[in-house]
């Protein structure tokens, strides 16, 4: 089950770097592409506002 960025997301940018698979790309938030997540929850774990959820 692959992570999904909220609407909560400020785009600081601190998950795309995270993310071991580059699944997240830059957009008016970010996003994560479910076809290369592979749910570590790296991201969820340096969002500071809780943005990355598992779907």
């Amino acid at each position: 089950m692959a992570y999904k960025i909220t609407d909560a997301c400020i785009a600081c940018g601190a998950c795309e770097a995270e993310c071991p698979t580059e699944a997240i790309s830059a957009g008016d938030i970010y996003v994560i592409d479910p076809e290369k997540c592979i749910d570590c929850g790296s991201c969820a774990n340096v969002c500071p506002v809780d943005a990355p959820q598992p779907e």
